[in-house]
């Protein structure tokens, strides 16, 4: 059965069941439905956030397709749960992007999902509208005040930096002309699009506390400088109040269910290769106020989504997994190890064992920040046991735990030896990590970290663009602020083609930008866009709906 055909087969429970189990009162949620809640910001119990522990689920570098890391936190959630652990997993919110992309979902796989898939891979509550409209709303404040006949701000359009957003993948917008069409159109400027998933104002609300917080990031966003060069933020502008109404009601996580009827919260959904790639602040905090133990994951492999997750959201919101599941597939280790992605499904243990050499290094990096890691084999049906032999001597020479977890077969059933190993680390864990910089070092030292000690680089270089980036973050006495590396994310170098353990490769810096309301600088490397492109056939093409309303071709 496909995901789609399992998850539209699977009798749901109603949301207010699953509130039962968080002691979520009937009258505490808002409903959207029979199945989906909003959730107050009252729930969230500093005094119980401390006794909840915390796992983070990540990955080794991923093939195109991913390699299952919210199937396998879901699927971890089940184990816990059947193994007598109260267990929420907390989870980002899917983009458009790669739903009508590559991915055609993602929301899990299998027996490992969370439920309603369809109504959360589209539109779900609402949240990127919101986030999307919160943006756009700034660009329009921001060109009506150069359309001002007295423009009473000075602000030089040509340092205008704020882009706007659409939550789709559409390379044409990457770059655009507006303004045309005489006077009364506006300023003809440059600008273009990102996707709504790299949107400073995704990032914000990801890091925000409170709705308090949330209005004071979102005043503090550069927005470029006036013809004197003085610096301009949103507040400036006046816009922080409208946006933050505009996100009255995204700022509240959401509670579904997994498919084994589960808690599941889930809230924002920043992009790792682009963003910082965890879920908001406010659901992990809220998923650790109400259970004894949260499953989160940080996007793509270990050296983007957990670097960020613990280097920045851990760091600004004072919380500490206390393990980290490292997911591991036999065809992205074939990958690593050589193979093209027309011949992973052949049998290839010589290149599995090769490719590990990509997990060591993300093992190493684990180990860096002072935390324990399990690799989770995350088994696929083509998977021979040579393969998955070769996986486990690997990392019995690493001296890492090796768990083979059949979550998408079998559910949480499946990954009961998992959740045993997990939870006896995170049991026995009691010190916070440790992060791999000091926010108050120099803005290149941090990317000098971040790009030594985690990507395996022998240095970092920047264009003449980064070091005038440079030069104008410390005008701006931006230096403090950690730095949120955009890179691809299918190489530990910023050059997709170098697969395995690349080794003597430089970092090349081409620009850095600044997200001074999120509260971080992103570096951007290599060839990476903020705004995707689709795929030469995109997954867009498979999804229909009948005359009854049902939905064919999320898989």
């Amino acid at each position: 059965m496909t995901d789609i055909a399992i998850a539209q087969a699977a009798t749901l429970q109603d949301v207010g069941a699953i509130a039962e189990q968080l002691n979520i009162s009937e009258e505490q949620m808002e409903r959207y439905g029979k199945y989906k809640a909003k959730l107050p910001l009252s729930l969230i119990d500093p005094s119980k956030i401390d006794q909840s522990k915390l796992i983070l689920v990540s990955a080794i570098s991923p093939t195109p397709a991913g390699e299952g890391k919210t199937t396998m936190s879901i699927g971890l959630t089940q184990g816990l749960n059947k193994i007598g652990k109260k267990t929420t997993v907390v989870l980002r919110e899917p983009s458009l992007g790669p739903v009508f992309g590559i991915k055609g979902g993602a929301t899990g796989g299998g027996y490992s999902q969370v439920l309603p898939m369809e109504d959360i891979n589209l539109h779900f509550t609402g949240d990127f509208s919101a986030i999307e409209k919160a943006h756009n709303l700034l660009a329009a404040l921001i060109d009506n005040n150069l359309q001002s006949k007295t423009n009473k701000l000075g602000i030089d359009p040509r340092t205008v930096l704020w882009k706007r957003v659409m939550d789709m993948n559409d390379r044409a917008l990457r770059r655009a002309v507006i303004g045309l069409g005489g006077t009364g159109s506006g300023v003809p400027r440059e600008t273009g699009f990102d996707i709504t998933a790299a949107s400073e104002i995704m990032a914000i609300l990801c890091l925000s506390e409170n709705r308090a917080d949330l209005k004071e990031r979102l005043g503090n966003i550069f927005v470029g400088f006036t013809f004197d060069k003085k610096p301009i933020y949103a507040r400036d502008l006046n816009a922080q109040g409208a946006m933050a109404a505009l996100l009255k009601d995204a700022i509240k996580p959401n509670l579904v269910q997994t498919l084994e009827g589960n808690p599941a919260i889930i809230h924002g959904g920043p992009f790792a290769n682009i963003a910082q790639g965890t879920n908001t602040v406010i659901a992990t905090k809220m998923g650790m106020s109400l259970s004894e133990y949260v499953v989160t994951e940080a996007g793509f492999g270990c050296d983007l989504g957990a670097e960020k997750f613990l280097d920045i959201k851990c760091q600004s919101a004072g919380i500490s997994p206390k393990a980290v599941v490292l997911v591991a597939t036999v065809r992205a280790l074939k990958y690593h190890g050589g193979v093209s992605l027309k011949e992973l499904n052949e049998n290839n243990p010589e290149a599995v064992s090769r490719g590990c050499a990509n997990l060591e290094k993300h093992l190493e990096n684990v180990a860096q920040f002072g935390l324990q890691a399990v690799v989770a084999i995350n088994r696929f049906t083509n998977d021979s046991d040579e393969e998955i032999q070769a996986i486990q001597n690997a990392c019995q020479r690493f001296g890492v735990e090796a768990v083979i977890a059949e979550v998408w077969a079998k559910g949480g059933e499946g990954a009961i030896e998992l959740a045993t190993a997990v939870a006896k680390i995170v049991d026995e864990k009691e010190e916070a990590f440790t992060p791999i910089y000091d926010w108050k070092s120099s803005v290149e030292d941090k990317i000098q970290a971040v790009a030594t000690k985690i990507y395996g680089a022998k240095g970092v270089e920047y264009t003449l663009q980064a070091k005038r980036d440079l030069r104008r973050i410390k005008q701006l006495e931006l230096e403090a602020l950690p730095v949120c590396i955009a890179k691809t994310q299918k190489s530990l170098s910023d050059n997709a083609k170098l697969l395995g353990r690349p080794t003597d490769f430089v970092i090349t810096v081409r620009e850095i930008e600044i997200a001074a309301g999120a509260g971080f600088l992103v570096p951007i490397t290599g060839n990476i866009m903020r705004m995707p492109g689709l795929p030469s056939i995109p997954a867009a093409e498979k999804i229909d709906i009948d005359e009854q309303g049902n939905i064919t071709g999320l898989f």
